[in-house]
């Protein structure tokens, strides 16, 4: 990505670099096999709760969308008035 938007040598020697990067971290965690089971125990955690967060920011954006969809519907049946 970085090497697409700079689209200079220097992006493009960082972009590789970071490839490697991240190359050398999955063999490095393929073989060893602790690591990859931490590495999946967080994951696995860690996901759980991202996908908490935006199920709570999913509720209160609609929540007031719902709000304002519930004022404006139009009313059905009888209005009891009190005397």
């Amino acid at each position: 990505m970085l090497a697409s938007v700079l689209n200079s040598s220097k992006a493009i020697e960082v972009n590789i670099a970071i490839m490697r990067a991240f190359v050398y971290i999955r063999q490095y965690a393929l073989s060893h096999k602790e690591l990859t089971d931490k590495l999946n125990e967080l994951e696995n955690k860690y996901n759980k709760q991202f996908k908490d967060i935006y199920e709570a920011i999913n509720f209160l954006l609609n929540k007031e969308k719902q709000e304002v969809e519930q004022k404006e519907r139009k009313q059905i049946g009888y209005i009891c008035k009190s005397q």
